[in-house]
C-alpha cells in the first residue's frame, strides 16, 4: 500500500488530535509500522489505554481507502500528508501539524502570510477594518488566512478576494460541508483564488471542539496573528494564545473603549501586542520593509476612501461638526460613521477635538 495512505488512514482514525497521533507514530518510528501494530502493541504506547487500543484496532478495520479515495475525487478534494512537498512548510513548524490535509484548491502562495480573525457578532467597525486591511495586504501579495465564519473571518476573505488575491480558510468540518451555510458562495470564492482547507474528514459536522483544533491551523499557517475585534472570551483569543505558543507575532486592532468587541483586542495591546493601524504595520512586521516604505509613500500622496469615509470627510471639510450632527446628516448607519471617522482619523485626515468635535485636515491629499 502506498505510504501516503498510511498518514491518510490515521488522519481519517483520529482527527483533530494531532498531539496522539503523533505520539503514536512517532512511537513506532513512521505511519505504516504504527498501523501495522497490533492492540498488544499499541498498548505499549504511554497513555493508550485498552479501551483506547481496541477501539483503535476495531475502527481501523472498518477503514475502506478505495471508497474513502473515490469520495475524494467526486468532491474534487485532495489531500496532503506531511511528507509531501506541498505540505505548508510554516505548518510543519509547529508542535501537532496535522498528518494530513484535505485541501480545495490551492496552496502554493504562502511565502507571506498574515491571519485575520476576530468574532462572528462583528461591529461594523470591525467588519470594515478586517476587509479593508486584508484588501491592502492583498495588494502587496500576501496571503489572508482565515476560519470563514460569520463576522470578522468573512469580512477578511471577502476583503482579500475584492483585491484580486490569494486567501485560505480552515474549516472546523468537513470539506463537504458548508459551514455556515449562507457562505457557499464565498467558499467556492475562495476555491478558486486560494483554498479551503480543513483536517478533518468527509462528512465530519461543526463540533464545537473542532474548532479550537482548526484554530492552530489558523495560526500555524501564518507568520502574524491579527485580533480584529473579540470578546474578553473569545476563539479569536484561543487563537492568539496558540499562535505566541507557536512563536509567530500577534498583534490586534484598536477599539472603543466602550464597545464589548474591542476587550479583546485592548487586552492584547495591555499584553504587548503591537497595535494595527493600516496594512503597513503589518508589513513591517512581517519584515517586507521595501514595501512598508511603497505604502508610506503611497500614503503621501493618494488614498482610497470608502463610500461613508468621502461622505464624512468631505462633510467636514466645511466648518468642525459634532459627531451626532455628522450621525443625523449623514445617510450611513452610525457604526459606519464610527468606523470612517475612525480610519480618516488614520490616515491624517480628520482630527478629533474636546467634546466629540471632528474637523478635517488641510493636508493636500488626492483622491
Amino acid at each position: 500500500m502506498d505510504r501516503r495512505f498510511y498518514w491518510l488512514g490515521w488522519q481519517l482514525l483520529l482527527p483533530g488530535v494531532g498531539k496522539r497521533v503523533w505520539q503514536i507514530i512517532n512511537y513506532f518510528g513512521g505511519p505504516q509500522n504504527a498501523w501495522q501494530a497490533g492492540e498488544a502493541e499499541l498498548l505499549e504506547v504511554p497513555g493508550i489505554t485498552p479501551v483506547m487500543a481496541g477501539g483503535l484496532v476495531w475502527r481501523r478495520s472498518k477503514i475502506n481507502f478505495e471508497q474513502e479515495l473515490e469520495q475524494l475525487h467526486k468532491q474534487r478534494i485532495n489531500f496532503i500528508t506531511y511528507e509531501d512537498e506541498n505540505y505548508p512548510q510554516l505548518l510543519k513548524e509547529i508542535f501537532d501539524p496535522p498528518p494530513v490535509l484535505f485541501v480545495r484548491g490551492s496552496l502554493d502562495k504562502l511565502d507571506y502570510s498574515v491571519a485575520l480573525v476576530g468574532t462572528r457578532r462583528a461591529t461594523a467597525y470591525g467588519r470594515t477594518a478586517a476587509q479593508r486591511l486584508a484588501a491592502e495586504l492583498a495588494e502587496y501579495n500576501v496571503a489572508v488566512v482565515s476560519g470563514m465564519a460569520r463576522g470578522i473571518d468573512s469580512a477578511a476573505h471577502r476583503g482579500a478576494l475584492s483585491a484580486g488575491g490569494v486567501t485560505v480558510a480552515v474549516l472546523g468540518c468537513g470539506l463537504d460541508v458548508v459551514y455556515p451555510p449562507e457562505n457557499g458562495r464565498l467558499m467556492d470564492e475562495i476555491i478558486q483564488n486560494g483554498a479551503v482547507i480543513s483536517e478533518f474528514p468527509l462528512g465530519s459536522p461543526p463540533e464545537a471542539w473542532h474548532f479550537p483544533s482548526r484554530n492552530r491551523i489558523i495560526s500555524g499557517l501564518s507568520k502574524v496573528v491579527v485580533v480584529v475585534e473579540a470578546a474578553e472570551k473569545s476563539g479569536a483569543l484561543i487563537t492568539a494564545d496558540l499562535a505566541l505558543e507557536q512563536g509567530r507575532e500577534v498583534m490586534a486592532v484598536p477599539g472603543s473603549i466602550y464597545s464589548k468587541m474591542s476587550k479583546g483586542p485592548l487586552g492584547l495591546l495591555k499584553q504587548g501586542a503591537r497595535p494595527v493601524t493600516g496594512a503597513a504595520d503589518i508589513l513591517n512586521e512581517l519584515g517586507l520593509e521595501e514595501l512598508f516604505n511603497d505604502v508610506q509613500d503611497r500614503g503621501r500622496h493618494k488614498f482610497k476612501l470608502s463610500p461613508a469615509e468621502q461622505k464624512v470627510y468631505e462633510m467636514l471639510r466645511g466648518d468642525p461638526l459634532h459627531l451626532e450632527e455628522l450621525i443625523q446628516r449623514l445617510n450611513f448607519p452610525s457604526q459606519e460613521i464610527m468606523a470612517a471617522l475612525m480610519f480618516l482619523e488614520v490616515k491624517g485626515l480628520i482630527k478629533k477635538m474636546p467634546g466629540r468635535m471632528y474637523a478635517a485636515v488641510d493636508s493636500g491629499q488626492q483622491f
